[in-house]
C-alpha cells in the first residue's frame, strides 16, 4: 500500500487525483471505488494510503483510504502561505503547480477526462521545468 496526498477531487463529476508521496505522476482516482463516506469527506490535501495499478491512460487507484486525520490537520497547516508579497517570484513546488493546473482545467474544460488532464498537466510541467518556474 502506498500514501500520498488528495492533488484535487470533484465530487460532481466524480474523479480526481492523488499525489503519490514516493513522487512520479500523479494517480487518477474515480469514485467509483470509494464508499459513500468517503466519497462525501474526499478533499484536497487529505492524506489517504491507497493501491494503484497502470490503466490505460496512466496509473489509476483500485482502493483507497484515508490516514489519520491529526496528521492530515498538520500537514495542511504547514503547506499554508504566509501571504508575503515576496512569494510572488518564489519557484513553486511542482506538486503546487501541478494543483493549480488541475484546478484550472477542470474549472474551465469540465468535459476534459482524467487522461486528457494527466496529459497537458504533464506537458504543462515539463514546460514550467525548461523555464524554471517550477522545482526541477
Amino acid at each position: 500500500m502506498e500514501t500520498g496526498k488528495i492533488v484535487k477531487y470533484d465530487e460532481t463529476r466524480g474523479f480526481g487525483f492523488i499525489a503519490p508521496d514516493s513522487g512520479g505522476e500523479d494517480v487518477f482516482l474515480h469514485a467509483s471505488i470509494l464508499d459513500e463516506e468517503l466519497k462525501q469527506n474526499l478533499r484536497g490535501g487529505m492524506r489517504v494510503g491507497f493501491e494503484a495499478m497502470p490503466g490505460t491512460q496512466g496509473t489509476k487507484a483500485v482502493a483507497v483510504h484515508p490516514l489519520g486525520a491529526a496528521s492530515q490537520a498538520a500537514e495542511v497547516a504547514d503547506e499554508t502561505r504566509s501571504g508575503d508579497d515576496d512569494e510572488l517570484c518564489d519557484v513553486l513546488p511542482v506538486a503546487e503547480f501541478s494543483q493549480q493546473i488541475t484546478d484550472v482545467l477542470i474549472e474551465t474544460a469540465p468535459s476534459l477526462t482524467g487522461g486528457q488532464i494527466l496529459q497537458v498537466r504533464k506537458r504543462l510541467v515539463a514546460f514550467a521545468q525548461s523555464n524554471g518556474w517550477v522545482e526541477a
